[in-house]
């Protein structure tokens, strides 16, 4: 199975270790609707798809980017480029905590430049992996415009950072966990919270 990127806090979303099943925020029709409302809020903020590049961050932004890239092509009625983009050896706690094996990146042959690049995640929280994925982007190309679209914003930034597009708004503590799955990776799609204070 691959890396899950809710496994550690140094991973790609940002997510926090769980323990349980927790409580069920989002359900699998929960984030298809949240998905469908994010490519519509896509294609309406780019006035179409032309120049449109998803890049999606491993590991489960790297799906989310693929169920967005399906809807945005069901509704213009042509494809557009998908891929990935590996940001581990750009975080900034390298130093600080084991690093899990660098994941494929795949640029799509059409390149980035002068394109409107939306990179994709699973779950914004400090904005690190953000900030670490416009520095992995700037050694791939110069993109026209970049924009962010996270399935869930669970507050908590250490950096200026914002998502273009949110799939769901949700307020948490720190002491508290966001764990995304998709059935690409795990039995189904849920967004579960565990711990926090009693």
């Amino acid at each position: 199975m691959p890396p899950s990127s809710d496994q550690t806090q140094s991973s790609s979303s940002e997510s926090t270790p769980a323990t349980g099943e927790g409580r069920t925020v989002l359900g699998a029709g929960d984030i298809s609707r949240a998905l469908r409302r994010i490519a519509h809020e896509i294609l309406e903020a780019n006035k179409g798809a032309d120049g449109l590049v998803l890049l999606g961050i491993p590991s489960r932004g790297v799906p989310l980017a693929r169920r967005l890239a399906a809807i945005i092509a069901e509704v213009e009625g042509s494809a557009i480029p998908v891929g990935s983009l590996d940001i581990t050896m750009y975080r900034d706690d390298l130093r600080r905590q084991p690093t899990r094996a660098p994941m494929p990146t795949e640029i799509p042959d059409s390149g980035v430049d002068g394109k409107v690049v939306v990179l994709v995640d699973d779950v914004l929280y400090s904005g690190r992996t953000v900030r670490a994925a416009l520095d992995a982007l700037a050694d791939h190309g110069r993109p026209a415009a970049v924009r962010l679209a996270v399935l869930v914003d669970r507050g908590h930034r250490e950096l200026p950072i914002r998502a273009d597009h949110v799939g769901k708004n949700l307020p948490t503590s720190q002491s508290e966990t966001v764990r995304v799955r998709l059935a690409d990776f795990d039995d189904a799609d849920s967004v579960t919270i565990t711990g926090g204070v009693r």
